[in-house]
């Protein structure tokens, strides 16, 4: 095994073989990230989401996918110029991956790739026990799906912050108000179909108890390239706390604990889940 991802590895308590998949996800994860700074992907884009807030700020979730956000729209990007650095780093630690664009249409805002890999011999690859190996199956795939903004609305403010395994390196991110927006934009906003995702709500009490400062120019910026706020006068802090009261009342608790709880550690922290608990978290947003 590779030195460096012997010591990634020890970060992580293995006793099972969910808790081997989400090691492996992650540090693959991390190697991508590795890889795109290589190919000075974060020149032109910057990370965000709930892998972005897992890796550099300890959100104490899983979460699957790699989200970006170019810097500025442009519409002829093409993530696939990337697919190179991805493979080449990864197998530089030893595992064996094909990277997928997938094909979207010329007017969709979102380009999205997937880092793809046989689980069984990725396994092989980090040393797992044996036992574990051999309760997956011999044709399972892992998939890293990447996902970048090509046309983000304006407003946001990035950083660079850094990174010490598997190397020292940086990657460009929002920074935590712009990011708690995206988050909001998806509590307001994200359409529920018939399941409602719950893990949206757990990163939004995550932000209150951590860092509950939240930039309303942006939130503003983004609901309105969305639809989701129209009116001719600008986002006021009353008009976004009655959308949110008003997202709460129709929020089906049991329905996003059973979502988000796969993705949780600790499952307990959800039993206090009530409109009453995420009306409280509510009120301690702070707005910049």
């Amino acid at each position: 095994m590779n030195e460096a991802i012997r010591q990634m590895l020890s970060a992580y308590e293995i006793k099972s073989l969910e808790d081997s998949l989400r090691a492996l996800r992650e540090i693959m994860q991390e190697i991508a990230l590795l890889g795109l700074w290589r190919g000075k992907f974060f020149e032109k884009a910057a990370f965000y989401g709930g892998t972005a807030l897992r890796v550099l700020y300890g959100l104490d979730r899983f979460s699957e996918d790699l989200d970006f956000s170019l810097l500025a729209a442009y519409q002829e990007f093409n993530l696939a110029d990337y697919s190179r650095a991805l493979k080449k780093e990864l197998e530089s630690f030893g595992f064996k991956v094909r990277v997928e664009p997938k094909v979207r249409k010329p007017e969709a805002a979102v380009q999205s790739a997937f880092i793809k890999a046989e689980t069984q011999a990725q396994m092989i690859t980090v040393e797992f026990d044996q036992n574990l190996i051999r309760q997956v199956p011999r044709n399972q795939v892992l998939k890293i799906k990447l996902e970048v903004d090509i046309n983000p609305p304006s407003g946001f403010i990035t950083e660079m912050r850094y990174l010490l395994r598997p190397i020292p390196f940086a990657v460009r991110v929002f920074t935590l108000p712009d990011m708690f927006a995206g988050k909001m934009h998806a509590v307001l906003g994200r359409g529920w179909k018939s399941r409602m995702k719950g893990r949206d709500w757990y990163d939004f009490v995550w932000f209150a108890a951590y860092h509950p400062e939240l930039r309303l120019a942006h939130l503003e910026k983004r609901m309105r390239q969305t639809g989701h706020w129209t009116g001719p006068a600008a986002l006021t802090e009353d008009d976004l706390r009655h959308l949110l009261v008003q997202r709460i009342e129709k929020v089906n608790i049991e329905q996003i604990k059973q979502e988000v709880e796969p993705f949780v550690k600790d499952p307990a922290s959800l039993a206090v889940w009530s409109k009453d608990f995420f009306l409280d978290v509510a009120s301690r947003i702070k707005l910049i």
